[in-house]
């Protein structure tokens, strides 16, 4: 429990000095393997004008360049607050194997980061979506999924 305290401490003390420094958003995220701090993220959205660099996500691509693998797979995420739908859907991905958070989504939004519209979306039909997800062309793009059943050598994730 010590150890978790100490992780949750460092990421808090991350987002605190993001916010200080007027560098993005108050998240910070940090990737743990072993004990061992393998990546630092902070909300860079409006310093790196990149509306996916979420804390989460910054950790997240640091750490599989320092493992050389696009699997998290032994690690732990420690996050300031509950992950938006695209963090917690990098986190999946990546394959964490566990995650520690901080403050929830009704913390976030009580500071103005509220992503609760996204979740709603994410069960809406894609043509009735506030941005309107048109199907076009299916048969044209299924020669890629042919492309990728016939290659040799593919690496799955």
């Amino acid at each position: 429990m010590a150890y978790q305290i100490e992780m949750m401490r460092t990421a808090v003390a991350l987002a605190v000095e993001n916010v200080r420094r007027g560098e993005g958003g108050p998240f910070a995220a940090i990737v743990v393997k072993e004990g061992r701090i393998l990546s630092r993220g902070t909300n860079r959205v409006t310093t790196a004008n990149d509306p996916t660099a979420h804390a989460e996500v910054v950790a997240i691509r640091e750490a599989c360049r320092t493992l050389g693998s696009f699997q998290l797979e032994g690690c732990e995420i420690y996050t300031t607050c509950e992950p938006c739908p695209m963090c917690l859907g990098a986190i999946y991905w990546a394959r964490a194997d566990r995650v520690y958070f901080a403050c929830t989504q009704a913390d976030a939004a009580a500071a103005g980061f509220d992503d609760s519209f996204i979740y709603q979306e994410i069960s809406i039909p894609p043509d009735q979506r506030r941005i309107p997800m048109i199907q076009h062309q299916r048969t044209e793009g299924l020669g890629v999924f042919e492309a990728w059943e016939k290659k040799e050598g593919k690496v799955r994730y």
